[in-house]
């Protein structure tokens, strides 16, 4: 009883940020990770364990939770007919590659590597939500294939494993660049987020199976309690923010997501000092 008592701040936190979560995921597309990792990396002393290990397990835990929400999100948009399966069904493999080497990468860093990774690959995914109009104008009518493809496909799966996220914001930039509509280019951006979930999952259980330190209910470095109180949230609002993404201006809402994330890397960096 009184080790629930002390991990109930924890919890509360973690299903307000499954919450948020899910919703910014379902209304821009993106996985969620930007709100769970700073949230998890945040809570993760409250469940014990060695401070060197939080980033990591924030960063798979983030993961578990984007496997749910994605999904979720990906068929609410799906019964909208607003995801395009064949991009889907062709960056998937490259994606794929590019988590499995960014997983390796992982490996071999300390958390205060990854911490400032995170504040910095954010700092640039802020760029979109400030200044959304940039990502507006169109390059192409069609899709990259054959090499460029596999670069960008790779790449994103790479640069989401580092951060632990669902990489919707990329996915939502290289579509409209090449003449998608803004909402569908945020509902397939959801299947992405799926895509690089799943072996993005799997890889950070594996790399983290038999670490010492970890805290109180981590598989590998996923923290099993943190992905089903997170997700458990998650799904509910998901689908109010793909509601939303298909009846509001999402403009507004972008700016202020913007400014949230250019804060959370002032903490991220700030923790990443610290350690």
């Amino acid at each position: 009883m009184s080790a629930v008592l002390a991990w109930a701040p924890a919890i509360l936190a973690m299903l307000a940020a499954g919450l948020f979560a899910g919703f910014a995921a379902g209304l821009f597309g993106i996985g969620g990770g930007f709100v769970v990792v700073p949230a998890m990396i945040a809570l993760l002393p409250l469940l014990g364990g060695a401070k060197g290990e939080y980033t990591h397990v924030a960063i798979g835990t983030s993961f578990a939770t984007i496997v749910v929400t994605a999904l979720r999100s990906t068929l609410s948009h799906h019964k909208r007919g607003a995801v395009d399966f064949d991009i889907l069904k062709t960056w998937a493999p490259w994606i794929i590659l590019g988590v499995g080497v960014g997983v390796l990468l992982a490996q071999r860093m300390t958390g205060q590597t990854l911490t400032f990774i995170f504040a910095g690959g954010i700092v640039l995914m802020s760029i979109n939500f400030l200044v959304p109009k940039l990502a507006r104008r169109q390059v192409s009518d069609t899709m990259p294939s054959g090499l460029p493809r596999a670069a960008i496909a790779g790449g994103l799966g790479l640069f989401s494993s580092l951060l632990g996220i669902g990489g919707g914001t990329v996915a939502v930039i290289v579509m409209t660049l090449c003449g998608r509509s803004i909402h569908k280019a945020i509902a397939t951006a959801s299947g992405f987020g799926f895509i690089i979930a799943v072996p993005g999952t799997i890889g950070w259980i594996l790399i983290g199976l038999g670490k010492p330190g970890l805290p109180v209910g981590s598989l590998g470095y996923v923290n099993l309690l943190g992905a089903v109180v997170i997700t458990s949230m998650s799904i509910l609002t998901a689908p109010l923010g793909v509601a939303a993404a298909h009846a509001l201006p999402a403009e507004p809402l972008k700016r202020v997501f913007g400014v949230y994330l250019l804060f959370i890397a002032g903490v991220m960096a700030s923790r990443a000092l610290q350690m």
